[in-house]
C-alpha cells in the first residue's frame, strides 16, 4: 500500500476531500520525522511506537580491498508495534 493509497482510503472513510487528507498525512509524517531528528520517540496508543535505537561504534571489513572500517555510533530510526497490532497481524495467517 503506497501514500496514495492511504489517502485514497481515508477519504473514502471519512468524506473528506483528498488534498485535505493528503495534507494531513504529510503534516503526522513531518511531525514524526522531527521529534525522532530530536531523539523524541512517538508513541501511538494500539498502533505502535516510532522510536530512535542507538547502534554502538563497530568495525567493518571490506573483503574486496582487505581493509577495515569503523562505523562510528549512530541512532537509526525503528518501528515497535503495539500488542494489540501484533496479535491482529498474527492471527490473520492464511
Amino acid at each position: 500500500m503506497t501514500k496514495a493509497d492511504i489517502v485514497n482510503e481515508v477519504a473514502k472513510a471519512t468524506g473528506l476531500e483528498k488534498i485535505a487528507v493528503q495534507s494531513v498525512i504529510e503534516s503526522f509524517m513531518d511531525n514524526v520525522k522531527d521529534s525522532l531528528a530530536k531523539n523524541k520517540n512517538v508513541y501511538l496508543r494500539g498502533f505502535g511506537s516510532f522510536i530512535v535505537k542507538k547502534r554502538a561504534k563497530k568495525t567493518a571489513r571490506n573483503i574486496s580491498k582487505n581493509t577495515t572500517l569503523i562505523i562510528p555510533a549512530h541512532n537509526i530510526p525503528a518501528f515497535k508495534p503495539a500488542k494489540v497490532f501484533m496479535s491482529k497481524v498474527k492471527s490473520n495467517v492464511k
